[in-house]
């Protein structure tokens, strides 16, 4: 199967599971639920980064770098230093990172085709991906507001009108940027219906692990093996556990630690976003630097 019919598979799969969430009153057990979509996120969802280390090591062969451990060293430095920085400026490096992802998930999630003539396409990559951070700041305020808290930002300025107003966009930006806009406005109608569905954090877990990551993890099974999906899901799998095992570990501590001074559920939003984001920066600059030196070679 090609990649491009997978993909649109893959959006059907994802729109019609959220319509029958929609119509299917789940009542979740808060403290359970935050656990489950804990371990997706630390397993399923960062695994799609998990080949970082294979792609780190193409970009330090075009500079002529020959020992690997510059790589490991250099990204852990970064990730460290976003960690760092969101202790000292919390709600800085807070805006700074839903920008930086907002653009990152609306390119990313955009598999159908860009519309290469349009002008300004930066730009409306990051209205498509805002729609991950304003969909659940508009259908749930509170509890999203409380995620904010406890990640000591504060999101009280921000009106009704001026979200709805970031959906539209976002909703809008399908229509210049894909090739293919009726599969890219599924993946947006599907990200409204599990914000209106779910919780804030039920309804990222389930669109950063199942649609984000797995989206992701389709390119890489691609790249891996362009002709037989099967045997590029088994190498992917065999090549993305290690990282993917430490990364989940390495959370699951810092849970622990951070336990030891916040309430369990306070501790894991705050090693989810902030461990995110620390990862977001390194996995994101990586992509950058390699599609930049791609260009030029």
């Amino acid at each position: 199967m090609k990649i491009i019919s997978l993909n649109k598979y893959h959006s059907i799969l994802i729109f019609f599971l959220s319509v029958i969430f929609f119509f299917i009153n789940l009542d979740l057990n808060y403290r359970l639920n935050t656990l489950i979509c804990f371990f997706l996120i630390a397993t399923l969802g960062v695994s799609h980064g998990a080949l970082d280390n294979l792609k780190g090591y193409k970009l330090l062969k075009k500079f002529k770098i020959k020992n690997n451990f510059y790589f490991y060293l250099s990204y852990i430095i970064l990730a460290l230093v976003v960690v760092v920085l969101w202790y000292l400026l919390p709600a800085i490096t807070l805006i700074v990172f839903l920008f930086v992802a907002s653009f990152h998930f609306g390119k990313e999630d955009n598999v159908f085709g860009f519309n290469k003539k349009i002008k300004f396409l930066n730009f409306f990559l990051f209205l498509k991906g805002s729609l991950v951070v304003s969909a659940p700041m508009y259908f749930n305020f509170d509890e999203t507001a409380e995620i904010f808290q406890i990640l000591d930002a504060n999101i009280s300025d921000i009106n009704d009108q001026m979200l709805l107003i970031m959906i539209v966009l976002s909703l809008l930006s399908n229509f210049f940027i894909s090739k293919n806009i009726l599969f890219s406005f599924l993946d947006s109608l599907s990200i409204i219906l599990l914000n209106y569905t779910f919780d804030p954090l039920t309804a990222f877990t389930v669109y950063f692990c199942f649609l984000h990551s797995i989206r992701h993890s389709f390119s890489l099974i691609n790249e891996i093996n362009k002709n037989n999906f099967n045997k590029g899901l088994a190498n992917f799998i065999k090549l993305a556990l290690p990282l993917t095992v430490i990364t989940g570990v390495f959370l699951m501590f810092s849970v622990y630690f951070l336990n030891h001074f916040y309430l369990l559920n306070s501790a894991i939003l705050k090693v989810i976003f902030i461990g995110l984001a620390s990862l977001t920066f390194p996995h994101i600059l990586l992509e950058y630097l390699l599609e930049k030196n791609e260009k030029k070679s």
